[in-house]
């Protein structure tokens, strides 16, 4: 039997969680600023990063009577073959944010069930699932990049960063229609746990388990990351 490993949390560099999330994320990518980075290592071995931030929406604390600065999502949890449960290094991971980030009362999560995902890890980590969002659609550019509703328009233009940018036309791309993703919700203190309580719904289940969703996923990338990231700094072990 394997022995317990000496799990690592700590800030994470933008170069590491790029090299993470390119990896082993479905999604191959790092989230729009600004982000949170943690790293997680085992042994001394750097095995991924979950990633927080503002998410895809400006409003996300909003239904919850809350700012941008109270409100966060968690929008990576891109991890290589590791031993520790995926729900303990998120609890971990969560610990050490709020003690960086004074005020933050909420974190919110989506599961994707369109690439079979149903949230299996905050399940077991006892977030609040508060149902699903809204359908959506995206776009399959002529070159076959996968564009967000938001960065496609008729005119052939849309605003990104503060300027007009060329973009295909709304016609001229493939429309893929998505199903809403489950949402969970993670109070941070008791006053938000209690104003959110009543939005909590029975878990959603799943047939099949992708290894984003398992405790104990298996490798995506199959890279092994440079030397420079094997190295743990001094943060916290448990």
């Amino acid at each position: 039997m394997s022995s317990k490993p000496v799990l690592r949390i700590d800030w994470a560099t933008h170069e590491a969680a790029k090299y993470a999330c390119e990896k082993w994320h479905y999604s191959r990518c790092v989230p729009m600023p600004p982000i949170v980075k943690i790293g997680v290592w085992e042994d001394e071995k750097f095995v991924g990063v979950v990633l927080f931030s503002r998410g895809a929406s400006p409003a996300l604390g909003a239904a919850y009577g809350l700012s941008q600065l109270e409100c966060c999502e968690l929008t990576r949890v891109a991890l290589r073959d590791h031993k520790s449960p995926v729900s303990r290094i998120i609890s971990i991971a969560i610990r050490f944010l709020k003690k960086s980030n004074e005020g933050l009362r909420l974190i919110v999560s989506f599961a994707d069930p369109s690439h079979g995902h149903h949230g299996g890890v905050y399940q077991a980590g006892g977030w609040i699932y508060s149902g699903d969002s809204d359908e959506k659609t995206d776009f399959i550019a002529p070159d076959g990049k996968r564009l967000l509703s938001r960065q496609v328009s008729e005119s052939g233009f849309v605003r990104q960063f503060g300027k007009m940018t060329r973009t295909p036309k709304r016609s001229e791309c493939t429309p893929v229609h998505l199903p809403g993703k489950h949402r969970y919700l993670m109070p941070l203190d008791d006053a938000m746990r209690a104003k959110i309580a009543p939005l909590a719904k029975p878990y959603p289940k799943s047939t099949r388990v992708k290894k984003q969703d398992s405790e104990s996923p298996s490798e995506l990338g199959g890279a092994v990351p440079t030397d420079a990231l094997h190295t743990p700094p001094a943060g916290a072990a448990e």
